[in-house]
């Protein structure tokens, strides 16, 4: 079995094609121990498991395959992992290249504090109600959360996987991924009864960078998976976003970072997110301002009026006059459409605001 994210096989498939890579595999052309591991793959097993959880495999030639997956050819290695995958194993009633077509990426920390599991339920179910399918690795945490937030909805959720699509792990979401697998897609490059290792959950971060058309990073630490599937989706060519998070916690440092340094657009909802994935002049967001106040239509010149008009104690005619810069005549006008709007009042003493 050839590992996930083989640079080398990933080369030798795109210029040889898959039976050539294959026979170069299995005649020791790429190493004795990968071949040794080819020739311990067990085909009728997998067969076997595979019709027994339902999955299917599909390769580049197939209408569900995404064309997304096509960018891993294009960006470098990252952590010794890179290339397009050979296939992939799918799990459930969901089309992969329709539901990856309108698709966002939230990732981020398994230890999430309540703050960062909240945010990522959030957005993952305003964009899931909104028709985007919201993709993760079905881990504790940020990738949990996601998946439940779209789940709620009833909105479209991937997840993909760094072991086969029939191993629940982590065991205690498996009735999420029962979930996923009953009415959406669980996905993985991984044969049936794969189990997860740490190079294969940096090859699977790829494909989550890979399939969605943008990345959201939700609490990470300087160090983790979330920030190496943030940097495929910068050799993906896809948008990468980050959420702010307290200053003093130690899993707002990579998204403040990215943030910071450029790499990440700041988001705090899901208008934000669909802003920045959807194609040029869609989905355009207006500046946000606060609540509109009695005095904006004002024009200049009755505007620096009402604002030379003390708030405390009253200003004669003259005082007002000189402060806000115009003839005494020009301010009795403005002082008198000012008193119509309700904005300030007149007395024996002088003006104020009302």
């Amino acid at each position: 079995m050839v590992e996930s994210g083989d640079v080398t096989v990933a080369g030798l498939v795109a210029t040889a094609g898959a039976e050539a890579a294959w026979s170069s595999v299995a005649d020791g052309d790429l190493g004795a121990p990968l071949a040794a591991r080819a020739a311990q793959v067990d085909c009728d097993r997998i067969d076997e498991l595979a019709d027994r959880c339902g999955a299917r495999f599909l390769v580049p030639d197939d209408d569900e395959w995404p064309s997304g997956l096509e960018d891993l050819g294009h960006g470098q290695a990252v952590q010794r992992r890179g290339g397009p995958p050979i296939g992939v194993w799918v799990r459930g009633p969901g089309h992969l290249a329709a539901m990856t077509e309108r698709s966002v990426a939230i990732v981020g920390s398994r230890a999430a504090t309540s703050y960062g599991a909240g945010v990522a339920a959030d957005l993952a179910s305003e964009l899931a109600e909104d028709g985007v399918t919201v993709i993760s690795g079905g881990a504790y945490g940020v990738d949990a959360a996601a998946h439940r937030g779209a789940l709620a909805v009833r909105g479209p959720t991937i997840a993909v996987l760094a072991c086969g699509v029939d191993v629940p792990y982590p065991r205690s979401n498996a009735r999420l991924f029962d979930w996923i697998a009953r009415d959406h897609l669980l996905v993985s490059e991984l044969p049936p009864a794969a189990t997860p290792t740490k190079m294969r959950f940096l090859a699977r971060n790829r494909m989550i960078a890979a399939l969605g058309r943008g990345t959201v990073v939700v609490e990470a630490a300087i160090r983790s998976g979330a920030r190496n599937t943030a940097a495929w989706a910068q050799e993906c060519g896809r948008p990468l976003m980050a959420v702010p998070g307290p200053v003093h916690s130690a899993l707002s440092v990579a998204p403040h970072e990215m943030i910071r340094d450029g790499q990440a657009l700041l988001v705090t909802r899901a208008a934000e997110v669909l802003e920045a994935i959807a194609p040029i002049g869609e989905h355009l967001l207006a500046t946000r301002r606060g609540a509109e106040r009695s005095t904006d239509q004002l024009g200049p010149q009755r505007l620096a009026v009402f604002e030379a008009v003390p708030a405390r104690r009253p200003a004669r005619v003259d005082d007002i006059a000189l402060t806000a810069g115009v003839t005494v005549p020009l301010c009795l006008a403005e002082l008198a459409a000012l008193e119509s709007a309700g904005l300030v009042r007149s007395s024996a003493d002088g003006w104020r605001i009302s």
